[in-house]
């Protein structure tokens, strides 16, 4: 009977002290995270707008590359009963003058002629010699990405007398050939007209560009954040010469990616990008990019906001040790460990915003899983009440000004001095990132950011 007795006091105390107890055991069943498809971020279309500036001693230069030596030969006699060769004697010049381009060409010309008639054999040939300086004026058109020219020759002038070979001497003849320059006229036009297009078409420059702009690069390396820019279209106006420049605007349409994990693939495909020619361009740049708070820096953040914080409700009090995060079915589980009138961990779940003062995520409409609000009712309903949740709440967030840093950080190489090739030299600004939205991943939360800004590019030096 004594032990009787002495059992059902000990049971007696036990009920007692676990019901006066404040410390409760709370074990929830966990939310298990979502499994998406691997986390891929592609933001809505981008616009940057590129205006193109190109010296005319780039011009220049390639020009004089492309016409060396022997630039003209026409070695058939019998089509126009006359032969020719120009050869450049020194570097061809160019001088921006009233919106056109003037080009100074200094040339030795042989040409062999043949006059009379065929008939019973009645006919000779002669060879001119001409050596001087050719000043052309030519009006400047773009099509198809190709610098065209429409050459007219305004004047020679002579560093010898132009001769004719007569019983193999030289004789001078420059009063004979001034009235008939008309025939080497056109020819010597159209070559330099021909040189031009060849050395000034820019569609490879502009594809080797966007080919290195598009190579991925490390934004973040502690989360191995690749940034990546994908072409879709290039547009583009009509050329304007001025102060010894040749200026046109290019428009690039495309898509900005955000990857964490390996470095993606590089997918960029030349006979993909489609040209157009268009009248006007925007004058800005308008960029789209995802910035990303992966769950474990975002579990950091919000945990060290906990540090420190009792909650309480009467007497009852908690601390929360530590904060865990991941996504289930579009919504944020938040994992509340916590110690004082109960131990475990309880489990949240919200939907991110943005406070675009702060520069914060938070988590609105955030409620107790259903798991966890039905273990709460029966051990701790205290902690149900509407001022602890909003307590909680009020530390359930984090900021993203760093990752809005980051976002603009990402562009920043395009727009200081980048040079994806030589003698292709890139520069600009940005304004402040703006929000857009936030989406959610098995991974990240990764919130929307757009910003618009200045670009331009500079061809000067190429090889």
């Amino acid at each position: 009977m004594t032990r009787i007795k002495v059992t059902l006091f000990i049971i007696f105390i036990s009920i007692v002290f676990n019901s006066c107890s404040s410390n409760q055991k709370i074990e929830a069943l966990k939310p298990l995270p979502s499994n998406d498809a691997p986390m891929v971020f592609k933001t809505k279309t981008s616009f940057v707008n590129m205006p193109l500036e190109i010296s005319m001693k780039e011009i220049e230069n390639q020009l004089n590359k492309t016409l060396a030596g022997e630039i003209y030969n026409d070695s058939n006699l019998e089509d126009d009963k006359t032969e020719m060769k120009i050869t450049k004697t020194a570097p061809i010049r160019l001088i921006e003058k009233d919106g056109k381009i003037q080009t100074v060409l200094p040339l030795k010309i042989w040409s062999k002629f043949k006059y009379g008639t065929d008939f019973m054999g009645l006919n000779d040939t002669r060879e001119i010699n001409l050596n001087g300086t050719i000043t052309m004026t030519s009006d400047v058109k773009l099509s198809n990405w190709k610098l065209s020219t429409t050459s007219k020759i305004e004047d020679f002038k002579w560093s010898e007398s132009p001769s004719i070979l007569v019983a193999g001497k030289n004789v001078p003849i420059t009063y004979i050939i001034n009235p008939t320059l008309s025939i080497f006229k056109s020819k010597i036009a159209k070559k330099i007209d021909e040189a031009i297009e060849n050395s000034c078409d820019f569609k490879p420059y502009v594809l080797d560009v966007l080919e290195k702009m598009s190579n991925p690069f490390l934004t973040n390396e502690q989360y191995q954040t690749w940034f990546k820019l994908i072409p879709v279209e290039v547009y583009v106006t009509d050329a304007q010469i001025a102060k010894s420049k040749i200026n046109m605007d290019l428009g690039l349409k495309c898509s900005m990616q955000t990857i964490v994990g390996q470095k993606p693939k590089t997918s960029f495909d030349k006979t993909a990008i489609q040209f157009k020619a268009v009248a006007k361009i925007p004058t800005t740049v308008s960029a789209n990019v995802a910035a990303i708070s992966t769950y474990e820096s975002a579990s950091k953040i919000i945990s060290s906001n906990f540090q420190g914080k009792e909650f309480a409700s009467g007497s009852r009090k908690i601390v929360v040790q530590n904060v865990g995060l991941w996504q289930r079915d579009g919504k944020i589980i938040i994992a509340l460990e916590m110690t004082g009138s109960i131990n475990g961990t309880i489990y949240l779940a919200g939907i991110p915003n943005y406070n675009a003062v702060t520069k914060e995520i938070y988590f609105d409409q955030m409620d107790y899983v259903l798991d966890t609000k039905g273990l709460l009712i029966r051990t701790a309903n205290w902690l149900l009440q509407g001022v602890i949740l909003k307590k909680i709440q009020e530390n359930c967030r984090y900021s993203i000004k760093e990752n809005l840093e980051e976002g603009k950080k990402s562009l920043l190489p395009y727009l200081n001095n980048y040079s994806p090739m030589k003698g292709v030299f890139v520069n600009g600004t940005l304004n402040d990132f703006e929000f857009e939205k936030v989406e959610v991943t098995d991974k990240a939360i990764i919130a929307f950011i757009t910003t618009t800004g200045k670009m331009n590019v500079k061809i000067d030096g190429m090889d």
